[in-house]
C-alpha cells in the first residue's frame, strides 16, 4: 500500500486526503486544523484508506431484505405510498426483494385485483414494486435537493436598498460611509459573485470603456476557468461608485481597510448589507448573492442576449445560466432606462460623462478642539483624509480636496 495513495495534504481547511480506488474518487477533510498534528492526520488518513478499500472489495448487499423493510424506507425516503399497503400485505413478513422477480409480479396483481385491467396491473403493482427494488438496490434517482433561488430586486426596491445603504453610519461617526453603497451600485451592474467584489483591482480598471478584467486567480475571487473575464459596468453604478484608489483593492470594508478574501467566501460584507436591507424593509430573503440573480434578470430583460449574459456572468453551461435569469414583466427594461440602468453595449466613441475618478490618499491625526483638558488616554482624534483626485482627461491637473471624520 504506497503512502503516496493517502497521504494528507495541508490546506486552508486543514488537513484532507485525496485518494482514488477503482476510478472512485474520495476526498475528506480530516477535522484536524493544527499543522504540527501531521502523525495523527496520516493515521486518520490511511484509516479512512482501508475502510474505502473494504467496502470496494465486500459491497453491500441487498438480499435477504424484505419487501416490506424496503417499502417502509422507500415511503420514508419520499416515495408513493398510496399503492403500497395491499402490496405489504401480500408478500407478507419473509418475503425478499431478490425473491420477487416477473412471476411473482403477474401472481401479485392477479391475487390483489383479480378483476382489473392491464393498466391498473401496471400502474398500482408493477410500477410500485420495482420502484420499491430500485430504491432499495440504490438503482432509483433520488429528488433533488437542490433549492432553485427565484428572489430578485425589482428596479424601485434597488433604489430603496441603495438610498439605505447610503445613510450607513458607523459608531461615533457622523458622515455615512459609501463602502457598502459601492459594493451594492458594482455588484448590480457587473453581476460579480461577492468573492470577484472584495478581489477587483483598480489596476484591471479599463476607465475608458467602464470595463473591468476578473482574473479569478486568487482563492475567494472566482469558481472555475470560466469565470476569468471582462465585465462591463453601466454608468448608474459607474456614478454611484465614485471614487477608486489610486492602487489596490478597489473595495474596502466600512472602515476602509482591504477585504480578507476566504475560499468559498462571500459573507464579509453580510452585516452592513443586512442593516441596509433591513433599513430598506426587505426580507431576510434578499442576501448580497441576490444581487448577482438581479444583474442576470435586468440584463437579460434590456439586452435579449443570451450568449452575452453567459460570458459576462462567467458561466461555463447554459443551465446555470438560465437558471439567474428569471422571468419579468415585459416593462422592467422600461423601468429600469427610467431609474438610469442601461447594460446596451456602447459603440464608438468611449468618452465617458461620469468617469471613475482614481484618488490618491493620505491618512494622519490632529487633535479634535472637543478633546481638551481630557486625558490624552481617551482624548477622541479626528482622522483626516487627504485626497488628490486624478481626472482621467484633464491633462494632469489635479485637485485636492479634504474630508474629516471623527474618529476615536
Amino acid at each position: 500500500m504506497p503512502n503516496s495513495d493517502w497521504e494528507p495534504k495541508w490546506t486552508a481547511q486543514g488537513w484532507t486526503v485525496s485518494f482514488s480506488i477503482e476510478g472512485r474518487r474520495i476526498r475528506r477533510r480530516l477535522g484536524i486544523r493544527d499543522k504540527s498534528l501531521k502523525s495523527l492526520a496520516r493515521q486518520k488518513a490511511q484509516q479512512l484508506y482501508k475502510e474505502e478499500w473494504a467496502f470496494q472489495l465486500t459491497p453491500p448487499t441487498t438480499k435477504g431484505v424484505p419487501f416490506w423493510e424496503a417499502a417502509e424506507g422507500y415511503f420514508n425516503a419520499g416515495g408513493e405510498a398510496r399503492f403500497l399497503p395491499k402490496l405489504i400485505t401480500h408478500f407478507g413478513e419473509y418475503t425478499t426483494i431478490d425473491e420477487i422477480g416477473e412471476m411473482e409480479i403477474v401472481t401479485c396483481a392477479m391475487q390483489v385485483y383479480p378483476d382489473a385491467a392491464p393498466d391498473t396491473h401496471r400502474r398500482q403493482v408493477r410500477v410500485p414494486i420495482n420502484a420499491v427494488i430500485r430504491w432499495a438496490k440504490g438503482e432509483r434517482k433520488r429528488p433533488s435537493t437542490d433549492k432553485k433561488r427565484v428572489r430578485w430586486l425589482t428596479p424601485e426596491e434597488a433604489e430603496v436598498l441603495m438610498d439605505a445603504a447610503a445613510k450607513l453610519t458607523l459608531p461615533r461617526h457622523k458622515e455615512p460611509e459609501l463602502f457598502t453603497l459601492k459594493k451594492i451600485a458594482f455588484l448590480l451592474g457587473s453581476g460579480c459573485r461577492t468573492g470577484e467584489c472584495f478581489a477587483a483591482d483598480t489596476n484591471d480598471w479599463n476607465s475608458a470603456t467602464s470595463q473591468l478584467f476578473i482574473p479569478a486567480e486568487l482563492d475567494g475571487a472566482g469558481k472555475t476557468v470560466s469565470s476569468e473575464r471582462w465585465v462591463r459596468l453601466p454608468s448608474r453604478s459607474v456614478h454611484l461608485m465614485g471614487e477608486l484608489p489610486e492602487s489596490g483593492r478597489m473595495f474596502r470594508t466600512p472602515y476602509g481597510k482591504p477585504i480578507k478574501l476566504r475560499k468559498n467566501g462571500g459573507g464579509q460584507m453580510q452585516t452592513a448589507f443586512n442593516k441596509a436591507r433591513d433599513s430598506a424593509g426587505l426580507g431576510k430573503d434578499v442576501t448580497p448573492h441576490t444581487l448577482r440573480h438581479t444583474w442576470a434578470t435586468w440584463y437579460y430583460a434590456q439586452t435579449r442576449d443570451f450568449g452575452g449574459l453567459m460570458d459576462l456572468g462567467g458561466w461555463a453551461k447554459s443551465e446555470m445560466a438560465n437558471r439567474y435569469r428569471k422571468i419579468a414583466p415585459d416593462d422592467l427594461a422600461d423601468r429600469l432606462f427610467k431609474l438610469g440602468w442601461d447594460f446596451r453595449q456602447e459603440t464608438g466613441n468611449f468618452e465617458r460623462k461620469n468617469p471613475l475618478r482614481i484618488v490618491k490618499y493620505r491618512k494622519f491625526y490632529v487633535p479634535s478642539s472637543l478633546s481638551r483638558g481630557a486625558p490624552s488616554t481617551t482624548r477622541p482624534r479626528l482622522r483626516r483624509q487627504v485626497y488628490t483626485c486624478i481626472y482621467p482627461g484633464n491633462k494632469g491637473k489635479t485637485v485636492r480636496l479634504d474630508r474629516s471624520v471623527e474618529y476615536r
